[in-house]
């Protein structure tokens, strides 16, 4: 076997003490089998396990009828646990990144699938990751990126399930469960309502489909930050709020900017007011996605970081009321620990906050034209500089950017805002510690369409792998969605 015959090899190493079962471990994930004994072995072992990446040829324009040109879409499957002839389909909703990223931090649907005896197909979404209708050129212009909306992704998913059905043989009557978290979360829920022919349900993870319009308060989203910040150490909001004023003081002259990019070992020196202003924004970002990723054990997710990283952020941030100068040393602390807990950065770069595996272009195209989600600050309420919701301001940004000007309520009239009790089959699961619960169903609003809570839970950890160190409520959580999925796929067998 040589390195050609894959388009990608992964070498993982699994290190241990004799007699604790590696073998048995590597063989029920790479096989699918449980082996009765130990296998003495002379400490190294060599299995493979094949996902398979495919294209299906999908086309542009689902909707018209002038553009006939098509596309490769990608995704992955998985299906050495499926049951052939009616085991389920999980069907991941690719969001705004590379497929393969989220393939790999959705451990929850690896771990189900032996249970479930269940396919597991991750879908890309149009203009991420390799799925790119106009190669190159497809972020080039607002013509070119005109067919980015969550309605043609729907359709290219309900596309590519219909082709599955048809080309592998026995998946004809298997029930296929949407699956999905953030964005990718409001995708499931959405292809449920849309498509309820295709889906028999879904799992909508922390997805917030309600945070547009005026449906929840724009506040609401950085007050869940702000607490979990206080929650994790005395001080620690305070010192954000204060270092506000500290960076704008020292802003204010040349030898401040200096220090300011000194102390915070920016890779491009900060040289007017507006480049601490770009500071403030990526602070800002950064104590959001710390919120996001307030994993109880060390994940990467967005960044390498250590168990509960807000409280490790917290210990630096104590005093809120150091001079300037000692405030933000900490600060800076602070946030190096989000960027640089591996130690290996250099610099800390103020135009990246997260993975480069997420499609940060695509997204802000998709915000300035249908994703419109209104957010807020007070400075009272949360840790924040106070900042309006002005979307009149927001549509000249975008229209500078894009040359398109947002439509602030179209979701709300595609997807029936809060008056979605006519649909059927939809868990809503949020995370209290997520500050996108704020726009996510939170209450059951009828027998099946369930909202799942858990306390101490981040941004979609229900989605991850099991963990030793998981919190009884997410393990709660998980039982309550896999049983309903088994409900779900019961009727579904039984209607055929």
């Amino acid at each position: 076997m040589s390195m050609e015959d894959y388009d990608f090899l992964f070498k993982i190493v699994l290190i241990g003490n004799a007699g604790v079962g590696k073998t048995c471990l590597v063989r029920r994930f790479t096989q699918g089998l449980f082996p009765p004994g130990q296998g003495a072995t002379i400490g190294v072992d060599f299995m493979i396990k094949t996902v398979e990446i495919n294209g299906e040829k999908v086309k542009i324009d689902h909707f018209g009828f002038d553009e006939n040109h098509t596309f490769q879409q990608r995704y992955l499957i998985a299906d050495q646990y499926w049951k052939k002839g009616n085991g389920p389909i999980l069907f991941y909703t690719g969001n705004e990144g590379d497929i393969e990223w989220f393939c790999n931090n959705t451990g929850f649907m690896w771990d189900v699938a032996e249970e479930l005896n269940a396919m597991l197909v991750f879908a890309e979404h149009r203009y991420y990751g390799e799925s790119l209708p106009f190669g190159n050129e497809s972020f080039s212009d607002s013509k070119h990126l005109n067919y980015l909306t969550s309605e043609q992704a729907l359709a290219d998913f309900a596309v590519l399930v219909e082709y599955l059905k048809a080309t592998i043989a026995g998946a004809q009557r298997s029930p296929v469960i949407a699956i999905g978290g953030s964005y990718g979360g409001m995708l499931a829920a959405w292809f449920r309502m849309k498509y309820p022919h295709v889906v028999v349900g879904a799992l909508a993870a922390s997805a917030p489909i309600w945070q547009f319009g005026d449906l929840v308060p724009c506040g609401t989203f950085f007050s869940i930050v702000t607490n979990d910040f206080k929650k994790s150490g005395v001080g620690c909001s305070e010192s954000i709020r204060n270092s506000w004023n500290a960076i704008y003081r020292l802003s204010s002259t040349d030898a401040g900017l200096q220090w300011l990019s000194s102390t915070f070992h920016l890779c491009s020196p900060l040289k007017t007011l507006q480049d601490a202003a770009v500071l403030k924004n990526w602070l800002s970002e950064t104590w959001v996605n710390l919120a996001m990723v307030n994993y109880p054990y060390k994940a990467d997710f967005l960044q390498p970081l250590p168990a509960w990283p807000i409280q490790e952020v917290c210990k630096f941030l104590k005093d809120p009321s150091l001079s300037d100068k000692l405030l933000l040393q900490n600060v800076f602390q602070a946030v190096n620990l989000y960027y640089n807990y591996t130690g290996e950065a250099s610099c800390l770069d103020v135009s990246q906050t997260a993975t480069k595996s997420l499609g940060e272009i695509g997204w802000f195209y998709q915000a300035c034209t249908e994703m419109v989600m209104p957010l807020c600050t007070d400075g009272v309420h949360d840790m924040f500089e106070p900042q309006k919701w002005d979307f009149d301001a927001f549509s000249e940004e975008c229209y500078r950017m894009w040359g398109v000007r947002p439509r602030l309520s179209w979701i709300l009239s595609m997807y029936g805002g809060k008056n979605i009790s006519s649909h059927s089959n939809i868990i809503f699961s949020n995370g209290d510690l997520d500050p996108w619960s704020a726009g996510g169903v939170t209450q059951n609003i009828t027998n099946s369409l369930v909202a799942v809570v858990i306390p101490d839970g981040a941004h979609h950890l229900d989605l991850r792998s099991r963990n030793p160190l998981d919190p009884k409520s997410v393990q709660q959580a998980r039982a309550m969605e896999i049983s309903l999925m088994k409900e779900w796929i019961k009727k579904a067998r039984h209607s055929h």
